[in-house]
């Protein structure tokens, strides 16, 4: 193999190494993307591939460090006493920054809620009587994305004073006004993210 078809086959690593993060991370990265886009109906469109995710983080580690073994192994060809100049696309720069955007996909879920608006907090007075506290079942929550999707769907409905998410428990936890709102309103603004809120 000349050194042409060998920085052809590193490309092609790295390529498959950057592809396989992307899908680990997109049942992660479809929430944010749909919020920020206004079409969050679609935030959990790509939740079914969350127990793959260990095994394409794993392809991911081995194909990327297939191409920097491959970048880093020795080189040396007896018939030709030439160095060859690759492009940039064929180099270790290009190898460390894919490597990077690898890192940053699979770390994905760890720091998505940063994508997601600060709820303003407000001093609301409420009288007790009227304070509802409602624990819903959540379907498709599979990381702290999803987390963020429900918890500002609902928090977005007048009347909530307190929302939390919790994906470890696929259930979400709100607190609103009777007065204001009611479960039925709740439910529907959860829902229309994608995400299901199982009624019992």
């Amino acid at each position: 193999m000349n050194d042409q078809q060998k920085n052809n086959s590193d490309t092609k690593w790295m390529g498959a190494g950057l592809f396989a993060a992307f899908l680990a991370s997109l049942c992660c990265v479809t929430p944010v993307a749909a919020f920020l886009a206004g079409i969050s109906g679609v935030a959990s469109t790509f939740s079914w591939i969350e127990p793959f995710r260990p095994f394409l983080i794993g392809i991911t580690v081995l194909l990327v460090g297939f191409a920097w073994y491959q970048k880093l192994k020795p080189r040396w060809d007896p018939e030709c006493a030439c160095e060859e100049n690759p492009s940039f696309w064929q180099t270790k720069g290009f190898l460390s920054i894919i490597t990077v955007l690898t890192a940053l996909l699979l770390a994905f879920p760890y720091y998505s809620e940063a994508f997601f608006p600060k709820q303003n907090q407000q001093v609301v007075y409420v009288q007790k009587s009227q304070v509802q506290t409602i624990t819903l079942d959540i379907e498709g929550m599979t990381c702290t994305g999803c987390e963020a999707t429900v918890k500002n769907a609902a928090s977005s409905v007048d009347g909530v004073l307190e929302a939390d998410a919790s994906y470890d428990t696929r259930k979400a936890t709100v607190k609103y006004d009777k007065s204001k709102t009611n479960r039925e309103t709740i439910t529907a603004a959860i829902n229309k993210t994608g995400f299901t809120v199982n009624e019992k």
